[in-house]
């Protein structure tokens, strides 16, 4: 039921973007030439704890992150437009060419949590949540190199609302790619404990 994926972005040989999906059920790595049925990617997961403070559970973590912005209000339709890694990626681009969306973040550290009650956006002291996204309107989540050339990844969550009219994407810079595929990792576990508690 769901989907993670490492590609090759095309403008740049070295940039690796990661996805989870709600569509299919199949993990597929280039970094380890693995496939197999798991909704937990199968990427560095050595380099980094999904938590410091919760470094004992996969399914829950925190982490420093940069908020670029949010392109909102879309047509769900738009989302069918956008199924591909590549064309999300395309669509963010050209957002941030046309001044919809910034290049760079501003220089606030934020706080992303992820559970499996879904993405909370707050301020570092954690006093002030920015926003919350409840796990079943997250279409999806998608991890590439900025192309930048400073190594920065980003983040980009796809979510809908909860009648399906709307959609919304998401954009934050990591640290590292370490980083963004360890907060992939994170909610695709926090995806497959959600199904497992639903089933029992």
């Amino acid at each position: 039921m769901f989907r993670m994926k490492v590609k090759k972005r095309h403008s740049s040989s070295s940039s690796q973007s990661s996805e989870i999906s709600t569509k299919s059920k199949s993990v597929d790595s280039s970094l380890g030439g693995l496939s197999r049925s798991s909704t937990v990617a199968s990427l560095d997961t050595d380099s980094t704890k999904s938590s410091e403070g919760n470094s004992s559970s996969e399914t829950c973590g925190e982490f420093r992150v940069k908020y670029v912005g949010a392109i909102e209000k879309l047509q769900f339709d738009m989302s069918k437009t956008l199924q591909e890694p590549l064309d999300l990626i395309n669509y963010i681009d050209a957002a941030q060419q046309n001044g919809k969306l910034p290049f760079v973040p501003g220089d606030e550290e934020r706080i992303l949590g992820v559970s499996k009650y879904g993405i909370k956006m707050a301020s570092l002291d954690q006093c002030d949540v920015l926003h919350r996204h409840p796990l079943f309107l997250i279409v999806r989540m998608l991890c590439y190199d900025d192309g930048l050339g400073a190594g920065k990844n980003l983040l980009a969550l796809e979510t809908t609302d909860a009648k399906q009219e709307e959609c919304s994407i998401w954009v934050y810079q990591c640290s590292s790619s370490e980083q963004a595929q360890s907060i992939c990792k994170v909610l695709s576990a926090s995806f497959d404990c959600a199904l497992t508690s639903v089933k029992s």
